[in-house]
């Protein structure tokens, strides 16, 4: 910023949560917008991916693209399979990754990086630190259930969150004046906003997005009939022309349930499968902060969005933009040791 000389060495953990990883765009604009100097960046599944694209210099070029995708868009980039581990190979999307990032490695990386991932097999954290930038990516990447795991080097990975979703060692030894935390597991702030809005629209987006939504769900449901059920299907594709494929299928019937139902929340199995993860990481990230306390803490509330609400980019890039300004405010008033969890807006 014009006038405003650097603030400080920053080093980076950005926690996995799905598409509300897009808040970490906001996070690292926010910090370049106040002349900190980013030195070293560590991320889990979509911190990986942010990470790596901002320490490869195309994160610019990613965060423009992500701002142009629709629903509609978001669903034809999804490529659904049973060949798979995974529900999802998203191989579109990761192709695209691969054009911006070119043939980037991670040791010749401006600012060193860590992809963090999982060895499905040994039980333990990988630490990503050699190779194509887009290999360790994808490994971090693999959320359990949902995208299919990457061999790397003879090794099985999967998402760097089921492990390690908020990855604070990889940066412990980093020379920085400050070591800042992202975390994407927040809390719920309270009663607000819906945190999954219908899309922008109505009925004319709607009716503009029902052919191609129809058509992607038809083959979700096909492909995917071993692996996930109709409410699992629901929770992923929550549109007009999803539910009404969905009631055509049939989803069974809760009337006798019906007093009930309207005591508790209505959750499908993957709504239950992500929330259950959500509490696992929530858990593993408050045990990594005891480990190696950052000196500033941001929190992404978990209800921002759900895990793959990637058509919603420009709203949480704002979110996390807006946060972290809150919490260097406070952070600058208050000096380090102090772990700053600021209020959503």
């Amino acid at each position: 910023m014009a006038g405003q000389s650097p603030a400080g060495r920053v080093a980076l953990a950005l926690g996995s949560g799905g598409a509300r990883g897009y808040a970490h765009i906001g996070v690292i604009d926010e910090l370049q917008r106040r002349g900190y100097d980013i030195i070293g960046i560590a991320g889990s599944s979509m911190g990986a991916l942010v990470g790596g694209l901002h320490a490869a210099g195309a994160l610019d070029e990613f965060s423009d693209w992500a701002q142009t995708l629709t629903q509609r868009a978001v669903l034809r980039l999804l490529d659904p399979s049973i060949a798979a581990a995974g529900v999802l190979r998203a191989e579109k999307i990761l192709d695209t990754v691969r054009d911006m990032l070119g043939e980037a490695t991670i040791e010749t990386l401006p600012i060193p990086y860590t992809a963090v991932a999982t060895d499905l097999i040994a039980g333990k954290s990988v630490w990503l630190q050699r190779g194509p930038v887009d290999a360790a990516i994808r490994a971090s990447i693999a959320i359990p259930g949902v995208i299919a795991p990457h061999v790397l080097d003879g090794r099985l990975l999967a998402d760097g969150g089921i492990l390690d979703p908020l990855p604070l060692a990889p940066i412990a030894a980093v020379n920085a004046d400050v070591t800042i935390a992202v975390s994407l597991s927040g809390p719920d702030p309270g009663p607000g906003p819906d945190p999954d809005p219908a899309p922008d629209g109505s009925a004319d987006a709607a009716d503009d997005d029902a052919g191609a939504t129809g058509e992607w769900l038809g083959r979700l449901l096909r492909s995917t009939s071993a692996l996930l059920d109709t409410n699992a299907a629901r929770s992923i594709l929550d549109t007009p022309a999803a539910r009404s494929m969905l009631s055509r299928f049939g989803t069974g019937s809760d009337s006798e349930e019906a007093d009930d139902a309207e005591q508790i929340p209505k959750l499908g199995s993957f709504a239950v499968m992500n929330r259950t993860i959500d509490i696992a990481q929530a858990a593993l990230a408050r045990h990594q902060m005891a480990a190696y306390p950052p000196d500033l803490l941001i929190e992404i509330p978990r209800t921002a969005c759900r895990s793959l609400d990637f058509h919603r980019a420009a709203e949480i890039i704002d979110v996390g933009r807006e946060l972290a300004a809150k919490a260097l405010d406070g952070y600058r008033n208050t000096g380090p040791g102090i772990i700053i969890t600021p209020e959503t807006p």
